[in-house]
């Protein structure tokens, strides 16, 4: 029996979904983080207010100062949708195992030296409790956000952030097991020189303002805090003792470094909208801005003392300079 196979080509009736083609004003192929983006939260036909702020609809524009012509044009500009996050995430998870992996078949994390654990775990571990804290802000910003485009990002940040708090327990389990994790505890709770950095997170949770959130909580503090720990105190640690520090924190130097990108981009777009934003972004900026220089001065003083001032002043200069590439003068 002779079977002859052919070659059909079936041409689509459209390229793209209706809402897609309505906003991009043609019959276009949309990519994947368009067509899971783009106009998909409810605008309409809600049918109650929530009981706990019956002045807001479930979804409202009101819920921050800021307004936008077009909530969608705080797209992405890495295109995540959940498929596309999952992948970078799992590949930079599977690169930070292999980091611990290899720490501990070589034995690297019980030869690393007594004194540098002691100045690694005293600064570096109670920040486990930063990133809770900025887990729990994040998803607010994701919880009240208006559209698809910022919400999504921020609930991808949002997890990012457990993700950090887990890499942080297990450095300092590595280091000094279960003891390291009680000894961060009781510093953020009862430390002096912590307890700025936590009213700082502390009253975030608390800000009805979901923009102002994550101006103070990703720009903020996270501007100054990730480069004066994950950059600068890590290249410190390295000089004086060895590599390993850097190995065991690479997710979170990686996740900053990417998320700078989106954020940066969210800012220059809010601000480029209207005059009022970039007035109100130049308000918030300016205001958290302080109160984390405040929060975290007492953690430089503790990893860098005499040069703390001179090291936060730099960081400030280059957060500073983020602003103005954003628009943003301050």
């Amino acid at each position: 029996m002779a079977i002859d196979l052919r070659t059909v080509s079936i041409t689509p009736l459209r390229q793209t979904f209706g809402h897609l083609a309505r906003r991009m004003g043609a019959d276009k192929p949309a990519s994947r983080y368009m067509e899971a983006t783009m106009d998909l939260q409810p605008v309409e036909n809600y049918h109650y207010r929530p009981t706990w702020e019956p002045q807001y609809e479930i979804f409202d524009e009101t819920r921050t100062k800021v307004t936008m012509k077009d909530w969608y044009a705080l797209k992405d500009p890495r295109q995540y949708y959940y498929g596309a996050w999952t992948l970078a995430r799992g590949k930079m998870q599977e690169i930070a195992e292999g980091d611990f992996d290899l720490v501990d078949e070589l034995g690297l994390a019980a030869a690393y030296p007594a004194a540098g654990k002691e100045e690694a775990l005293k600064v570096f571990l109670p920040l486990r409790h930063v990133a809770w804290a900025s887990n729990l802000n994040k998803a607010y910003v994701s919880s009240y956000g208006y559209g698809i485009a910022i919400s999504q990002a921020a609930c991808y940040a949002s997890m990012d952030q457990l993700g950090v708090a887990q890499y942080t327990s297990r450095l300092g389990l590595a280091f000094n097991d279960l003891d390291a994790l009680a000894a961060a505890k009781t510093a953020w709770l009862e430390g002096a020189e912590w307890q700025e950095l936590r009213r700082y997170v502390e009253d975030l949770m608390v800000e009805k303002d979901w923009f102002e959130v994550l101006v103070a909580q990703d720009f903020a503090l996270e501007g100054l805090l990730y480069p004066l720990i994950f950059e600068r105190y890590n290249e410190k640690l390295n000089a004086a003792y060895s590599p390993v520090f850097s190995m065991l924190t690479r997710f979170q130097r990686e996740w900053f470094g990417e998320t700078t990108k989106w954020l940066d981009s969210i800012l220059k777009v809010t601000a480029a909208d209207n005059a009022d934003n970039k007035a109100q972004l130049a308000e918030w900026i300016k205001h958290w801005r302080e109160r984390a220089l405040k929060a975290i001065k007492p953690v430089a003083v503790l990893a860098f003392g005499a040069e703390a001032d001179a090291i936060l002043d730099e960081l400030v200069q280059n957060l500073n300079a983020r602003a103005a590439k954003a628009g943003i003068t301050l």
